[in-house]
Protein backbone atom coordinates (compact mmCIF):
# COMPACT_ATOMS: atom_id res chain seq x y z
CA UNK A 1 0.00 0.00 0.00
CA UNK A 2 1.22 3.58 -0.43
CA UNK A 3 2.82 5.10 2.62
CA UNK A 4 2.36 8.77 1.63
CA UNK A 5 -0.11 10.70 -0.87
CA UNK A 6 0.33 14.34 -2.56
CA UNK A 7 -2.76 16.38 -3.04
CA UNK A 8 -3.00 19.57 -5.15
CA UNK A 9 -5.56 21.68 -5.22
CA UNK A 10 -6.70 25.19 -4.93
CA UNK A 11 -9.84 24.43 -3.37
CA UNK A 12 -9.46 24.63 0.57
CA UNK A 13 -12.71 22.42 0.78
CA UNK A 14 -12.32 19.68 -1.39
CA UNK A 15 -8.13 19.58 0.09
CA UNK A 16 -9.36 18.78 3.75
CA UNK A 17 -12.17 16.64 2.32
CA UNK A 18 -9.63 14.44 0.44
CA UNK A 19 -7.46 14.84 3.50
CA UNK A 20 -9.90 13.04 6.00
CA UNK A 21 -10.73 10.58 3.03
CA UNK A 22 -7.23 9.81 2.53
CA UNK A 23 -6.22 9.45 6.38
CA UNK A 24 -9.38 7.49 6.87
CA UNK A 25 -8.10 4.71 4.38
CA UNK A 26 -4.37 4.83 6.24
CA UNK A 27 -2.63 6.94 4.20
CA UNK A 28 -0.03 10.03 4.88
CA UNK A 29 -1.54 12.66 3.05
CA UNK A 30 0.53 15.88 1.98
CA UNK A 31 -1.50 18.91 0.45
CA UNK A 32 -0.67 21.92 -1.79
CA UNK A 33 -2.97 24.71 -3.19
CA UNK A 34 -0.48 25.60 -5.97
CA UNK A 35 1.94 23.48 -8.16
CA UNK A 36 4.76 25.86 -7.50
CA UNK A 37 4.44 24.67 -3.72
CA UNK A 38 3.75 21.26 -4.48
CA UNK A 39 7.16 20.55 -6.41
CA UNK A 40 9.04 21.98 -3.39
CA UNK A 41 7.18 19.48 -0.93
CA UNK A 42 8.38 16.60 -3.88
CA UNK A 43 11.88 18.05 -3.42
CA UNK A 44 11.87 17.51 0.17
CA UNK A 45 9.63 14.36 1.03
CA UNK A 46 9.36 10.89 -0.54
CA UNK A 47 5.72 11.20 -2.01
CA UNK A 48 4.13 7.57 -3.38
CA UNK A 49 1.18 8.47 -5.22
CA UNK A 50 -0.07 12.23 -6.10
CA UNK A 51 -4.09 13.31 -6.97
CA UNK A 52 -3.68 16.64 -8.97
CA UNK A 53 -6.31 19.28 -9.92
CA UNK A 54 -6.43 20.15 -13.57
CA UNK A 55 -7.05 23.83 -13.65
CA UNK A 56 -5.33 25.97 -11.27
CA UNK A 57 -3.54 29.14 -10.99
CA UNK A 58 -0.26 29.53 -12.05
CA UNK A 59 1.28 25.63 -13.02
CA UNK A 60 -2.09 23.46 -13.97
CA UNK A 61 -2.15 20.12 -13.80
CA UNK A 62 -1.01 19.58 -17.56
CA UNK A 63 2.26 21.75 -16.46
CA UNK A 64 2.79 19.52 -13.51
CA UNK A 65 2.56 16.64 -15.08
CA UNK A 66 6.50 16.52 -16.96
CA UNK A 67 8.07 17.63 -13.94
CA UNK A 68 6.52 15.87 -11.33
CA UNK A 69 7.19 12.83 -13.55
CA UNK A 70 10.38 13.57 -13.89
CA UNK A 71 11.03 13.70 -10.05
CA UNK A 72 8.93 11.00 -8.91
CA UNK A 73 9.62 7.91 -11.91
CA UNK A 74 7.03 5.73 -11.46
CA UNK A 75 4.56 7.55 -9.19
CA UNK A 76 0.80 7.18 -9.98
CA UNK A 77 -0.21 10.94 -10.79
CA UNK A 78 -3.78 11.17 -10.82
CA UNK A 79 -5.42 14.45 -12.25
CA UNK A 80 -8.99 15.66 -11.11
CA UNK A 81 -11.43 18.68 -12.95
CA UNK A 82 -14.64 19.31 -12.53
CA UNK A 83 -14.55 19.43 -16.50
CA UNK A 84 -14.72 16.81 -17.29
CA UNK A 85 -14.90 15.36 -21.19
CA UNK A 86 -14.00 12.00 -22.35
CA UNK A 87 -11.26 13.99 -24.99
CA UNK A 88 -9.66 15.61 -21.85
CA UNK A 89 -9.17 12.65 -19.96
CA UNK A 90 -7.70 10.77 -22.95
CA UNK A 91 -5.34 13.83 -23.09
CA UNK A 92 -4.30 13.56 -19.94
CA UNK A 93 -4.11 9.66 -20.06
CA UNK A 94 -1.82 10.75 -23.30
CA UNK A 95 0.62 13.24 -21.56
CA UNK A 96 1.12 10.38 -18.71
CA UNK A 97 -1.44 10.89 -16.32
CA UNK A 98 -2.01 7.25 -14.77
CA UNK A 99 -5.64 8.17 -14.24
CA UNK A 100 -8.49 11.05 -14.59
CA UNK A 101 -11.33 11.98 -12.22
CA UNK A 102 -14.12 14.13 -12.99
CA UNK A 103 -15.30 16.10 -10.26
CA UNK A 104 -17.53 15.89 -8.32
CA UNK A 105 -16.33 12.12 -7.52
CA UNK A 106 -17.43 9.73 -4.15
CA UNK A 107 -15.27 8.70 -1.78
CA UNK A 108 -14.90 5.22 -3.03
CA UNK A 109 -14.16 6.44 -6.55
CA UNK A 110 -10.99 7.65 -4.78
CA UNK A 111 -10.14 4.18 -3.29
CA UNK A 112 -10.42 2.18 -6.22
CA UNK A 113 -8.09 4.35 -8.26
CA UNK A 114 -5.57 4.48 -5.72
CA UNK A 115 -5.77 0.61 -4.98
CA UNK A 116 -5.53 0.28 -8.71
CA UNK A 117 -3.06 2.16 -8.86
CA UNK A 118 -1.21 0.06 -5.94
CA UNK A 119 -1.59 -2.42 -7.86
CA UNK A 120 -0.16 -1.36 -11.17
CA UNK A 121 2.90 -0.18 -8.98
CA UNK A 122 3.71 -3.82 -7.38
CA UNK A 123 3.14 -5.23 -11.24
CA UNK A 124 5.57 -2.42 -12.37
CA UNK A 125 8.03 -3.60 -9.74
CA UNK A 126 7.42 -7.20 -9.83
CA UNK A 127 7.84 -7.04 -13.48
CA UNK A 128 11.51 -5.08 -12.88
CA UNK A 129 12.77 -7.80 -10.71
CA UNK A 130 11.57 -10.16 -13.27
CA UNK A 131 13.56 -8.22 -15.91
CA UNK A 132 16.45 -8.10 -14.09
CA UNK A 133 16.51 -11.70 -13.32
CA UNK A 134 15.79 -12.60 -16.51
CA UNK A 135 18.92 -10.32 -17.43
CA UNK A 136 20.90 -12.27 -15.13
CA UNK A 137 19.79 -15.62 -16.63
CA UNK A 138 20.14 -14.39 -20.38
CA UNK A 139 23.64 -13.16 -20.43
CA UNK A 140 24.35 -9.68 -20.11
CA UNK A 141 22.54 -7.95 -22.66
CA UNK A 142 18.98 -8.33 -22.22
CA UNK A 143 16.42 -9.75 -24.48
CA UNK A 144 13.45 -7.29 -24.96
CA UNK A 145 10.26 -9.21 -26.41
CA UNK A 146 6.72 -9.14 -26.54
CA UNK A 147 5.72 -10.37 -29.82
CA UNK A 148 4.50 -13.97 -30.65
CA UNK A 149 8.01 -15.00 -33.27
CA UNK A 150 10.11 -13.91 -30.43
CA UNK A 151 8.10 -15.61 -27.54
CA UNK A 152 8.50 -18.91 -29.11
CA UNK A 153 12.02 -18.29 -29.95
CA UNK A 154 12.38 -17.63 -26.52
CA UNK A 155 10.88 -20.61 -25.42
CA UNK A 156 12.47 -23.21 -27.65
CA UNK A 157 16.27 -21.64 -25.87
CA UNK A 158 14.60 -22.19 -22.39
CA UNK A 159 13.60 -25.70 -23.41
CA UNK A 160 17.03 -26.62 -25.30
CA UNK A 161 19.52 -24.95 -23.03
CA UNK A 162 20.02 -26.92 -20.65
CA UNK A 163 21.07 -29.98 -22.91
CA UNK A 164 24.62 -30.51 -25.33
CA UNK A 165 23.37 -30.54 -28.02
CA UNK A 166 24.81 -28.22 -31.34
CA UNK A 167 22.54 -25.06 -31.97
CA UNK A 168 22.33 -23.40 -35.64
CA UNK A 169 20.92 -19.70 -34.67
CA UNK A 170 20.33 -18.02 -38.44
CA UNK A 171 18.36 -14.88 -39.16
CA UNK A 172 19.59 -11.80 -41.07
CA UNK A 173 22.64 -9.44 -40.21
CA UNK A 174 21.63 -7.73 -36.78
CA UNK A 175 18.95 -9.47 -35.12
CA UNK A 176 21.15 -10.51 -32.32
CA UNK A 177 22.37 -13.94 -33.21
CA UNK A 178 25.13 -13.87 -30.61
CA UNK A 179 22.60 -11.97 -27.68
CA UNK A 180 20.56 -15.10 -28.48
CA UNK A 181 24.10 -17.56 -28.46
CA UNK A 182 24.87 -15.77 -25.03
CA UNK A 183 21.68 -16.86 -23.32
CA UNK A 184 21.57 -20.24 -24.39
CA UNK A 185 25.01 -20.47 -22.88
CA UNK A 186 23.75 -18.33 -19.66
CA UNK A 187 20.85 -20.75 -18.98
CA UNK A 188 22.76 -23.76 -19.51
CA UNK A 189 24.83 -25.80 -16.82
CA UNK A 190 27.74 -24.80 -18.55
CA UNK A 191 27.40 -20.67 -17.35
CA UNK A 192 30.48 -20.65 -15.01
CA UNK A 193 32.76 -21.90 -17.81
CA UNK A 194 33.75 -19.65 -20.75
CA UNK A 195 31.86 -18.50 -23.53
CA UNK A 196 34.25 -18.05 -26.67
CA UNK A 197 33.07 -16.16 -29.19
CA UNK A 198 34.89 -15.80 -32.74
CA UNK A 199 33.77 -14.55 -36.56
CA UNK A 200 34.63 -16.89 -39.19
CA UNK A 201 35.25 -14.24 -41.50
CA UNK A 202 37.56 -11.98 -39.99
CA UNK A 203 40.19 -14.06 -39.40
CA UNK A 204 42.32 -15.09 -42.35
CA UNK A 205 41.95 -18.20 -44.02
CA UNK A 206 45.62 -19.42 -43.42
CA UNK A 207 45.39 -18.34 -39.52
CA UNK A 208 41.50 -19.80 -38.74
CA UNK A 209 43.09 -23.41 -38.08
CA UNK A 210 45.57 -22.28 -36.03
CA UNK A 211 43.17 -20.03 -34.28
CA UNK A 212 40.71 -23.03 -33.00
CA UNK A 213 42.76 -25.66 -32.89
CA UNK A 214 45.55 -23.83 -31.66
CA UNK A 215 49.58 -25.01 -32.68
CA UNK A 216 52.59 -25.83 -31.49
CA UNK A 217 55.80 -23.94 -30.96
CA UNK A 218 57.83 -23.63 -34.16
CA UNK A 219 54.69 -24.94 -36.35
CA UNK A 220 55.22 -22.62 -39.18
CA UNK A 221 56.88 -19.64 -39.18
CA UNK A 222 56.21 -16.74 -36.82
CA UNK A 223 54.70 -19.63 -34.28
CA UNK A 224 57.19 -18.74 -31.82
CA UNK A 225 55.26 -20.06 -28.86
CA UNK A 226 52.44 -22.44 -28.47
CA UNK A 227 49.04 -21.04 -28.76
CA UNK A 228 45.95 -22.97 -26.97
CA UNK A 229 43.38 -22.49 -29.46
CA UNK A 230 39.77 -21.46 -29.10
CA UNK A 231 38.83 -24.64 -28.34
CA UNK A 232 40.84 -25.05 -25.44
CA UNK A 233 39.76 -22.03 -24.10
CA UNK A 234 36.24 -23.01 -24.28
CA UNK A 235 36.55 -26.49 -22.37
CA UNK A 236 33.94 -27.18 -20.21
CA UNK A 237 32.18 -24.01 -22.02
CA UNK A 238 30.39 -23.00 -25.28
CA UNK A 239 32.66 -21.88 -28.33
CA UNK A 240 30.44 -19.40 -30.76
CA UNK A 241 31.21 -19.81 -34.11
CA UNK A 242 29.88 -16.54 -36.12
CA UNK A 243 29.75 -16.18 -39.57
CA UNK A 244 29.61 -19.89 -40.03
CA UNK A 245 29.10 -20.10 -44.16
CA UNK A 246 32.23 -17.73 -43.85
CA UNK A 247 34.61 -21.13 -43.33
CA UNK A 248 37.07 -22.60 -46.09
CA UNK A 249 35.45 -26.00 -46.75
CA UNK A 250 38.60 -27.80 -45.96
CA UNK A 251 38.49 -26.92 -42.64
CA UNK A 252 34.98 -27.50 -42.03
CA UNK A 253 36.15 -31.33 -41.95
CA UNK A 254 38.46 -30.67 -39.27
CA UNK A 255 35.70 -29.24 -37.49
CA UNK A 256 33.26 -31.65 -38.57
CA UNK A 257 35.80 -34.08 -36.69
CA UNK A 258 36.49 -31.71 -33.72
CA UNK A 259 32.70 -31.67 -32.89
CA UNK A 260 32.18 -35.27 -33.12
CA UNK A 261 35.00 -37.08 -31.73
CA UNK A 262 35.29 -34.68 -28.88
CA UNK A 263 39.13 -33.85 -29.82
CA UNK A 264 41.32 -31.67 -31.53
CA UNK A 265 45.06 -31.68 -32.83
CA UNK A 266 46.41 -28.46 -33.39
CA UNK A 267 48.65 -27.41 -36.24
CA UNK A 268 52.03 -29.08 -35.85
CA UNK A 269 51.17 -31.73 -32.92
CA UNK A 270 51.15 -35.40 -33.55
CA UNK A 271 48.63 -36.02 -30.71
CA UNK A 272 44.58 -35.42 -30.14
CA UNK A 273 43.84 -33.96 -27.19
CA UNK A 274 39.93 -34.24 -25.59
CA UNK A 275 37.81 -30.92 -25.23
CA UNK A 276 34.51 -30.96 -23.67
CA UNK A 277 32.77 -27.76 -25.76
CA UNK A 278 29.39 -26.72 -26.81
CA UNK A 279 29.26 -25.65 -30.26
CA UNK A 280 26.68 -22.85 -31.19
CA UNK A 281 27.09 -21.63 -34.92
CA UNK A 282 25.39 -18.63 -36.28
CA UNK A 283 25.10 -17.45 -39.94
CA UNK A 284 23.19 -14.79 -42.33
CA UNK A 285 23.36 -16.92 -45.25
CA UNK A 286 21.11 -19.76 -46.73
CA UNK A 287 23.25 -22.91 -45.70
CA UNK A 288 20.64 -24.86 -47.96
CA UNK A 289 21.84 -23.02 -50.89
CA UNK A 290 25.36 -22.84 -49.66
CA UNK A 291 25.32 -26.73 -49.81
CA UNK A 292 24.04 -26.58 -53.04
CA UNK A 293 26.58 -25.10 -54.19
CA UNK A 294 29.30 -26.47 -52.77
CA UNK A 295 30.53 -24.03 -50.66
CA UNK A 296 29.25 -25.63 -46.85
CA UNK A 297 29.49 -29.33 -46.60
CA UNK A 298 26.00 -31.39 -45.97
CA UNK A 299 27.48 -33.56 -42.85
CA UNK A 300 28.39 -30.35 -40.99
CA UNK A 301 25.58 -28.69 -41.46
CA UNK A 302 23.82 -31.53 -40.52
CA UNK A 303 25.57 -32.05 -37.53
CA UNK A 304 25.08 -28.29 -36.31
CA UNK A 305 21.13 -28.48 -37.12
CA UNK A 306 20.55 -30.57 -33.88
CA UNK A 307 18.54 -27.08 -32.79
CA UNK A 308 17.62 -24.53 -34.96
CA UNK A 309 16.67 -21.27 -33.80
CA UNK A 310 15.65 -18.58 -36.29
CA UNK A 311 15.96 -15.01 -35.18
CA UNK A 312 13.46 -13.02 -37.19
CA UNK A 313 13.65 -9.55 -38.59
CA UNK A 314 12.62 -6.50 -36.99
CA UNK A 315 10.28 -5.92 -39.17
CA UNK A 316 8.51 -9.09 -38.39
CA UNK A 317 8.47 -8.41 -34.79
CA UNK A 318 7.27 -4.59 -34.46
CA UNK A 319 5.61 -5.49 -31.46
CA UNK A 320 8.65 -5.31 -30.16
CA UNK A 321 9.97 -1.77 -31.05
CA UNK A 322 8.60 0.62 -28.84
CA UNK A 323 9.99 -2.18 -25.83
CA UNK A 324 13.29 -1.93 -27.33
CA UNK A 325 13.24 1.59 -27.73
CA UNK A 326 12.57 2.48 -24.48
CA UNK A 327 15.27 -0.13 -23.53
CA UNK A 328 17.94 1.09 -25.65
CA UNK A 329 16.93 4.80 -24.54
CA UNK A 330 17.63 3.60 -20.80
CA UNK A 331 20.68 2.22 -21.58
CA UNK A 332 22.34 5.27 -23.53
CA UNK A 333 20.60 8.03 -21.26
CA UNK A 334 22.62 6.47 -18.57
CA UNK A 335 25.26 6.08 -20.68
CA UNK A 336 25.85 9.85 -21.82
CA UNK A 337 24.19 11.61 -18.82
CA UNK A 338 21.41 12.79 -20.72
CA UNK A 339 18.20 13.64 -18.76
CA UNK A 340 16.03 12.19 -21.47
CA UNK A 341 12.84 10.28 -20.74
CA UNK A 342 10.87 9.28 -23.71
CA UNK A 343 10.35 9.83 -27.57
CA UNK A 344 7.51 11.58 -29.19
CA UNK A 345 4.36 9.86 -30.35
CA UNK A 346 5.41 10.72 -33.99
CA UNK A 347 9.08 9.48 -33.46
CA UNK A 348 7.45 6.36 -32.30
CA UNK A 349 5.55 6.33 -35.11
CA UNK A 350 8.11 6.74 -37.31
CA UNK A 351 10.34 3.79 -35.62
CA UNK A 352 7.32 1.43 -35.57
CA UNK A 353 7.04 2.19 -39.41
CA UNK A 354 10.25 1.99 -40.82
CA UNK A 355 11.77 -0.88 -42.33
CA UNK A 356 14.83 -1.72 -40.08
CA UNK A 357 17.22 -3.74 -42.99
CA UNK A 358 19.80 -3.01 -40.53
CA UNK A 359 17.60 -4.45 -37.84
CA UNK A 360 18.11 -4.72 -34.27
CA UNK A 361 21.62 -3.20 -34.49
CA UNK A 362 20.58 -0.30 -36.59
CA UNK A 363 17.91 0.82 -33.83
CA UNK A 364 20.27 0.83 -31.26
CA UNK A 365 22.84 2.57 -33.32
CA UNK A 366 19.73 5.02 -34.28
CA UNK A 367 18.60 5.47 -30.13
CA UNK A 368 22.24 6.55 -29.38
CA UNK A 369 22.27 8.99 -32.65
CA UNK A 370 19.06 10.62 -31.47
CA UNK A 371 20.03 10.46 -27.84
CA UNK A 372 23.24 12.52 -28.22
CA UNK A 373 21.14 15.00 -30.83
CA UNK A 374 18.40 15.19 -28.66
CA UNK A 375 19.03 18.76 -26.10
CA UNK A 376 15.35 18.56 -24.01
CA UNK A 377 13.89 15.56 -22.35
CA UNK A 378 12.14 14.36 -25.48
CA UNK A 379 13.25 12.96 -28.42
CA UNK A 380 11.51 14.60 -31.51
CA UNK A 381 11.31 13.30 -34.80
CA UNK A 382 14.02 16.03 -36.02
CA UNK A 383 16.69 13.60 -34.30
CA UNK A 384 16.22 10.72 -36.81
CA UNK A 385 17.95 9.94 -39.87
CA UNK A 386 15.70 11.47 -43.20
CA UNK A 387 15.40 8.09 -44.18
CA UNK A 388 13.30 6.87 -41.00
CA UNK A 389 11.03 9.64 -41.87
CA UNK A 390 10.76 9.20 -45.52
CA UNK A 391 10.02 5.27 -45.54
CA UNK A 392 6.18 4.33 -45.59
CA UNK A 393 4.57 2.30 -42.64
CA UNK A 394 4.93 -1.66 -42.70
CA UNK A 395 2.01 -3.30 -42.05
CA UNK A 396 2.10 -5.11 -38.34
CA UNK A 397 2.72 -7.76 -36.92
CA UNK A 398 -0.09 -10.41 -37.87
CA UNK A 399 -1.43 -7.59 -39.99
CA UNK A 400 -2.98 -8.01 -44.04
CA UNK A 401 0.41 -6.71 -46.26
CA UNK A 402 -1.96 -4.21 -47.40
CA UNK A 403 -2.95 -2.32 -44.17
CA UNK A 404 -1.64 0.41 -45.05
CA UNK A 405 -1.97 1.03 -48.69
CA UNK A 406 0.69 2.12 -50.56
CA UNK A 407 -1.08 5.68 -50.95
CA UNK A 408 -2.12 5.99 -47.63
CA UNK A 409 0.98 8.19 -45.49
CA UNK A 410 -1.24 9.19 -42.83
CA UNK A 411 1.15 8.25 -39.45
CA UNK A 412 -1.43 8.94 -37.12
CA UNK A 413 -3.82 6.44 -39.11
CA UNK A 414 -0.78 3.77 -38.96
CA UNK A 415 -0.44 4.46 -35.43
CA UNK A 416 -4.22 3.76 -34.15
CA UNK A 417 -4.17 0.54 -36.24
CA UNK A 418 -0.96 -0.40 -34.81
CA UNK A 419 -2.04 0.17 -31.57
CA UNK A 420 -5.68 -1.57 -32.03
CA UNK A 421 -3.82 -4.65 -33.39
CA UNK A 422 -2.16 -4.83 -30.29
CA UNK A 423 -5.12 -4.23 -27.97
CA UNK A 424 -6.94 -7.04 -29.98
CA UNK A 425 -3.80 -9.43 -29.22
CA UNK A 426 -3.84 -8.48 -25.49
CA UNK A 427 -7.09 -8.99 -24.91
CA UNK A 428 -7.03 -12.51 -27.23
CA UNK A 429 -4.10 -13.52 -24.77
CA UNK A 430 -5.98 -12.48 -21.28
CA UNK A 431 -9.83 -14.26 -22.75
CA UNK A 432 -11.22 -10.38 -22.99
CA UNK A 433 -10.68 -9.53 -19.47
CA UNK A 434 -10.06 -6.34 -19.78
CA UNK A 435 -8.09 -5.47 -16.77
CA UNK A 436 -5.84 -7.77 -17.30
CA UNK A 437 -5.26 -6.45 -20.57
CA UNK A 438 -4.52 -3.33 -19.52
CA UNK A 439 -2.00 -4.18 -17.30
CA UNK A 440 -0.15 -6.35 -20.40
CA UNK A 441 -0.36 -3.41 -22.31
CA UNK A 442 1.15 -1.51 -19.17
CA UNK A 443 -1.77 1.38 -19.67
CA UNK A 444 -4.64 2.32 -17.10
CA UNK A 445 -7.60 0.53 -17.59
CA UNK A 446 -9.77 3.90 -17.84
CA UNK A 447 -7.30 4.23 -21.07
CA UNK A 448 -7.73 1.26 -22.56
CA UNK A 449 -11.69 1.59 -22.50
CA UNK A 450 -11.54 4.92 -24.05
CA UNK A 451 -9.33 3.23 -26.94
CA UNK A 452 -11.42 0.53 -26.81
CA UNK A 453 -13.80 2.27 -27.86
CA UNK A 454 -12.51 4.85 -29.91
CA UNK A 455 -11.17 1.96 -32.50
CA UNK A 456 -14.35 0.61 -32.02
CA UNK A 457 -12.92 -3.27 -30.88
CA UNK A 458 -15.10 -5.65 -29.73
CA UNK A 459 -14.39 -8.24 -27.46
Amino acid sequence: MFDRILVIDDDDALRESLELILSAEGYEVLTADRGETALELIESSTVDAVLCDLRMPGLDGFDLLPQIARQLPGAPIILMSAHGTDDLAVEAIQRGAYDYLAKPFQPAEIRLTLRKAHEREVLRRKTQLLQRDMKQSLGERAIVAASDGMIDLLEMLERTAGYKSTVLVTGESGTGKEVIARAIHAQSPRREAPFVAVNCGAIPENLLESELFGHAKGAFTGANRAHRGLFAEADQGTLFLDEIAEMPVALQVKLLRAIQEEEIRPVGETKSQQVDVRVIAATARDLEREMAEGRFREDLFYRLNVVRLEVPPLRERRADIPLLVDHFLARFRDQLGKPIRAVSDETLDLLVGYGWPGNVRELENLIERAVILTDGDTIEAGALPSIVAETKSMPAEGEASDAYPDEDFNLKRARQQFEAGLIRKALARTDGNRTHAARLLEISHRALLYKIKDYGIRD
